[in-house]
């Protein structure tokens, strides 16, 4: 694996690769506000979001609805959407319950969370880091057989909120347990929307000596207002094409006090676009899927993006349909 990471990694790849936009806002986003919204509501989001050109959306959890009630009706939402071609839909999955649930729903993907931070786990899932893996070992086992993808999620990549800074060999053992229980995909959170670019290529600088950059996403919050930055690191210098990104910046992270939302999937598709990168998703299109969600959500959406389009968008948007 090492020698695959390093022909993937730092200064051998090609810029015009299409660049992958794992769409959480249906998610990370709506869990993360305090309004819930109707299943026809998260339905209209989705199928609005099907239709932007992102590849893959995060259409929501199967986790306790007395832990997150705004995802209690994920079953029922899987259950009416619009699956278009080309789009795969996921969820998170805590648990083995919560893997029959999302089997029922005919999930593309599934994904599992941890952290690299042993007190943000606790505080998050309710066990360490360890624990954790155990958790997963018969969860990703029975995807396996099912012909299920798995993802997983690495929060707390370059700092915690209880632990402080985290180095990134830390980080790597997590990303390494993941992979030896089969994972598919890892999804590298910086959950506190602290990190520079600096941060971001020490980190990518550990971790792509060891894993490939086609198995890597990454996941910022956009704190300080350095979310594109180190996306378009991540991108320019070390090769990474799949982003999670939230329609309007929503959501954030319940359990990182003073972390703001997600970094805008708008504001990402037009960075990586403008500077050169090739971008499927259609910045308008998503605009006007999260612009129906403001008088629901009760905010304006926080993407610079959605303020430069939304006033040339009609009052009644609605989506167009990309080829």
């Amino acid at each position: 694996m090492a020698e695959r990471a390093m022909t993937e990694s730092k200064g051998n790849w090609s810029p015009l690769i299409d660049i992958r936009i794992v769409e959480v806002g249906p998610r990370d986003g709506l869990q993360h506000e305090p309004a819930v919204l109707s299943i026809e509501d998260k339905v209209s989001f989705v199928n609005d979001l099907s239709r932007s050109g992102v590849a893959e959306i995060e259409v929501g959890s199967f986790v306790s609805p007395r832990a997150v009630p705004q995802m209690a009706d994920t079953d029922q939402v899987f259950a009416r959407i619009d699956r278009r071609l080309g789009v795969l839909y996921s969820a998170l999955v805590p648990n083995e319950r919560g893997w029959e649930r999302a089997e029922a729903s005919r999930v593309d993907k599934i994904a599992l969370f941890t952290a690299a931070s042993d007190r943000f786990t606790q505080r998050n899932i309710n066990c360490t880091i360890g624990e954790s893996m155990q958790r997963f070992r018969p969860i990703v086992s029975a995807a396996k057989r099912r012909g299920v993808m798995v993802r997983g999620y690495i929060s707390t990549v370059t700092h915690c909120p209880f632990e402080g800074p985290v180095p990134p060999s830390q980080v790597l053992d997590v990303a390494k347990r993941l992979l030896d229980l089969g994972i598919d995909e890892l999804s590298l959170g910086e959950t506190m929307g602290m990190a520079a670019p600096t941060h971001i290529k020490r980190l990518l600088d550990e971790l792509l000596r060891h894993i490939p950059a086609a198995m890597l996403s990454l996941h910022v919050h956009d704190t300080y207002g350095l979310g594109i930055a180190n996306v378009l690191t991540a991108w320019a210098e070390y090769g990474l094409r799949t982003f999670d990104t939230s329609a309007g910046g929503l959501g954030g992270c319940p359990f990182a006090p003073g972390a703001a939302g997600n970094v805008a999937t708008e504001d990402v598709a037009y960075a990586l676009r403008i500077a050169g990168a090739a971008v499927t998703a259609d910045e308008r299109a998503v605009v006007a899927a999260a612009l129906k969600l403001e008088p629901v959500v009760g905010h304006p959406l926080a993407s610079r993006v959605s303020r430069v389009l939304r006033k040339d968008l009609p009052s009644d948007v609605r989506c167009e349909v990309v080829p």
